[in-house]
């Protein structure tokens, strides 16, 4: 089969599948594992170049909607008539079964069971885990600083922070992405700051202006010196590499 990925985490899913070999191209933000570095790319995720895609004649495009605007990638595949799929997941659950998806789709039914199995089986241990622990720190992930955006109950991040044994202070809000402001975060007061703003790389990210807000500095996050610069790609890709991220969370924590 000849696939292209047009989003980071459907490429990091193949890779969880073992699939590399198939890929013949992908979107600009994809770049792990390295190995896929050199492959074509077809442009960055929100505008994906179709007439690029069609070239390598793929039998599957792996596509997604986990940002606004990639509706527009999927009408311009239906008008060329390119075979795809979508994969948008929220939870681990979801991400378990778009590896069972993918699996399918390449004609490894047992392959995409097997790893899927592999995934659940591997944060049911971490649940226990999380369990056993004394302590439930309370967490804010900033996606975005202005306008501030984190992650609310049904996102993955909310599961992360479970498995961490900490929680997230936006767990409160029944979305998946929670639009708010920098006032709200304050009175929520949490113990620690993860920023992990989407598709910025950890040496631009300033924490000095964060600490600068008005009123953090009394906050408990702040007064501690518990604000973390994490790596975006470990955080806010839906991939069995937020298990990755899970390690590096319990860390800093």
């Amino acid at each position: 089969m000849r696939v292209v990925s047009i989003c980071p985490s459907n490429t990091e899913i193949l890779a969880y599948l073992g699939k590399l070999d198939v890929l013949v191209g992908v979107d600009d933000f994809s770049d792990w594992p390295e190995s896929i570095v050199s492959l074509p790319k077809v442009g960055p995720d929100l505008s994906i170049d179709m007439e690029k895609v069609e070239k390598l004649k793929p039998d599957l495009v792996l596509a997604s909607l986990s940002v606004p605007g990639m509706e527009k990638n999927i009408v311009a595949m239906e008008e060329k008539g390119i075979p795809y799929i979508i994969l948008n997941p929220n939870s681990l659950q979801e991400i378990a079964d778009d590896i069972r998806t993918v699996g399918d789709e390449l004609n490894l039914k047992q392959l995409g069971e097997k790893k899927a199995e592999r995934f659940l089986n591997e944060v049911a241990h971490l649940k226990e885990k999380a369990s056993e622990r004394d302590t439930c720190p309370s967490l804010y992930w900033e996606w975005w600083p202005k306008p501030v955006f984190t992650p609310g109950r049904v996102n993955w991040l909310t599961e992360i922070s479970e498995l961490a044994g900490a929680e997230n202070i936006f767990a409160s809000e029944d979305v998946a992405s929670y639009q708010t402001d920098w006032e709200d975060v304050k009175a929520r007061n949490p113990d620690h700051i993860c920023m992990v703003w989407v598709g910025i790389k950890e040496e631009k990210m300033r924490p000095e202006l964060v600490i600068k807000r008005p009123g953090w500095s009394e906050m408990k996050a702040i007064q501690n010196g518990n604000i973390h610069v994490l790596e975006e790609s470990l955080f806010c890709r839906p991939s069995p590499r937020l298990l990755d991220g899970l390690k590096k969370l319990l860390e800093v924590i």
